[in-house]
């Protein structure tokens, strides 16, 4: 039985914080307790039915703060059901293509059996933090790709399946 749900997230300039938090909402509104923390925040699993693991991509890395959570929390996380994603390509691409995990995201995947895995376009604008973040903004390439549309189909996908192991 799935009920209480964790959305835990790793962000840098909070885009992935934003997409945790409407993954956290469309849950709450399918009828289940859901909260979305920062990663690097949670001590316990324990009290958690579920949970959702979100990270930025930087430099085909995924955040250190999901890698570290992933790491504390793996023998936990074996005992329910877990889901991933990754927010960050500064393109369409995400909405015209599955991405693939990066290695570090499908390293922890194989470990913990996770359930699936999606990626959504990310957002950078003015005022991202570290230098190449800036750079990439100053040089034209910034912008926010992501689909919220599509974020919110896809934990309405988590809360269904969700649902169905509540009922059996």
């Amino acid at each position: 039985m799935s009920n209480n749900v964790l959305v835990a997230y790793a962000t840098k300039n909070g885009s992935t914080a934003e997409i945790a938090e409407a993954v956290a909402a469309v849950l709450r509104k399918d009828g289940l307790t859901a909260e979305a923390l920062p990663a690097r925040s949670v001590t316990d699993v324990g009290p958690y039915d579920a949970v959702v693991v979100g990270g930025g991509l930087y430099a085909g890395r995924w955040h250190k703060d999901a890698r570290r959570f992933v790491r504390r929390q793996r023998r936990a996380l074996t005992e329910r059901p877990v889901w991933f994603f990754s927010s960050g390509p500064l393109d369409a691409s995400a909405s015209e293509r599955d991405i693939p995990p990066v290695p570090g995201a499908r390293r922890a995947m194989d470990k913990l059996r996770v359930t699936e895995h999606v990626t959504f376009g990310g957002r950078l604008e003015e005022g991202a933090e570290g230098r190449i973040a800036r750079m990439i903004v100053q040089s034209g390439k910034g912008g926010d790709f992501r689909d919220f549309a599509a974020i919110e189909s896809w934990a309405a996908g988590v809360a269904k399946a969700l649902g169905d192991q509540r009922v059996q």
